[in-house]
């Protein structure tokens, strides 16, 4: 009989037979969907003997909901998710300058999924464009409800702008709009308890994970209130909840400040020594740079929303593209968490069995990690990693002509029995 999973005392409680919610999508949804859930199955399957497995119920959302019911996100899909806590999805279409929300947003600020976690990682084989690939291993925790992705936007000319321009005059800022008359304004809210949550959980995980740095990314030296403010929040949550645990950049400089940078070194050095978390801080542009000279110097980033989401997709094409990346939204309070292929819809290849299902399959890893069935997480990882060495791969990923190359449900069923 299966049930729900469920949160007590801060803790996941997973059943031997969890019910685990599932949208497929839209678009190659569908398909890498069928190709994924064999590889789940069946690693579950050889994990556990038939002692656990999940019963996978089907949510409808995207094209297809609004087809059936006239809405992109029926609120019995929502329900379900709330009381499931842990769900698994596919891509969804998002109309661009019009046309409804994206729900992929809406999901992440209705269940308040306020850590976007993208771990960005190598397989050896896939064809990626940087000369060393496999210096890149870096986990990604953006934040995810705030900034420019709150929704507040406005249209140029509308009685909402002319308001939005009156405030500002009134505050002494109209000047610094250069085309007032043929604006339009988005409000960017950052708040202190978004900040230190998000980055309480990139500091978590790099305890849990024996990471050893956790670098902040912001534009404070531009926007000096709310990305600076990211800044400050950042380290004073390190300061103040991790005391024993890290060594912050801030703390860096008001040592050299007082006591000279022989004793700041000395202080760094030391808090190495004794395994500490190193926090330091990174202007975003900067990043991008450094992210593609110096991978290796960078372990867990922690973004607002609108860098992470370039930031992510950028080192995800380091290690061969968004088609290999898995990521998550989660709330490590409530545990409410949706796990999801990270790509598009890719609506012209619908139906065709071509494309790579990869980024849903890693995805559904992290997600047995994280309801802790971590021996089928391991078993996902290692099948993904022979048929890649093994060059048993989609058309993307195929090297040389001695590459078999597989079509999507090809590469699903071969994954699934070579665990």
């Amino acid at each position: 009989m299966s049930s729900a999973i469920t949160m007590q005392n801060h803790q996941l409680n997973t059943p031997d037979h969890p019910q685990i919610p599932f949208i497929q999508g839209d678009g190659i949804g569908p398909e890498i969907w069928q190709a994924a859930q064999k590889v789940f199955d069946a690693a579950v399957q050889k994990a556990y003997a038939g002692a656990r497995s999940v019963d996978w119920l089907p949510l409808s959302a995207g094209e297809a909901a609004f087809a059936e019911t006239g809405e992109w996100l029926p609120q019995a899909t929502l329900s379900a998710l709330k009381s499931h806590l842990v769900a698994i999805k596919g891509p969804l279409t998002t109309p661009v300058g019009e046309g409804h929300r994206s729900i992929n947003v809406t999901l992440r600020q209705t269940l308040d999924l306020y850590a976007c976690f993208r771990p960005v990682q190598y397989f050896k084989g896939v064809p990626a464009p940087v000369v060393h690939p496999e210096l890149v291993d870096i986990d990604v925790f953006r934040e995810n409800t705030e900034d420019i992705y709150a929704g507040i936007d406005v249209s140029a000319g509308t009685p909402e702008a002319k308001a939005w321009l009156a405030l500002l005059a009134e505050q002494g800022q109209a000047d610094k709009v250069r085309f007032p008359d043929t604006s339009a304004f988005a409000i960017k809210p950052v708040s202190q308890q978004g900040s230190a949550r998000l980055v309480h959980a990139a500091i978590e995980h790099a305890i849990k994970h024996d990471r050893h740095i956790v670098t902040l990314v912001h534009k404070g030296n531009i926007m000096k209130q709310t990305e600076g403010g990211f800044k400050r929040w950042g380290y004073e949550e390190a300061e103040t909840n991790f005391a024993d645990q890290t060594f912050t950049m801030h703390q860096y400089d008001d040592i050299k400040k007082t006591d000279g940078a022989d004793a700041a070194d000395q202080a760094l050095a030391g808090a190495k020594a004794a395994g500490k978390i190193i926090v330091n801080d990174i202007i975003c542009d900067n990043c991008f740079q450094q992210t593609l000279l110096h991978p290796d110097h960078f372990e867990v980033l922690a973004t607002m929303n609108l860098n992470g989401d370039y930031l992510s997709d950028a080192l995800a094409a380091q290690v061969g593209g968004i088609g290999i990346a898995p990521g998550a939204n989660i709330n490590y309070e409530s545990g409410q968490a949706i796990f999801e292929a990270t790509h598009g819809t890719a609506p012209q290849f619908a139906g065709k069995d071509l494309l790579n299902p990869t980024s849903i399959i890693l995805s559904g890893a992290m997600m047995f990690d994280y309801i802790g069935w971590g021996e089928a997480a391991d078993l996902i990882r290692s099948g993904i990693a022979e048929a890649i060495q093994s060059q048993h791969v989609t058309q993307d990923f195929a090297t040389s002509d001695a590459a078999t190359v597989l079509g999507t449900q090809g590469f699903g069923s071969y994954v699934a029995e070579h665990l």
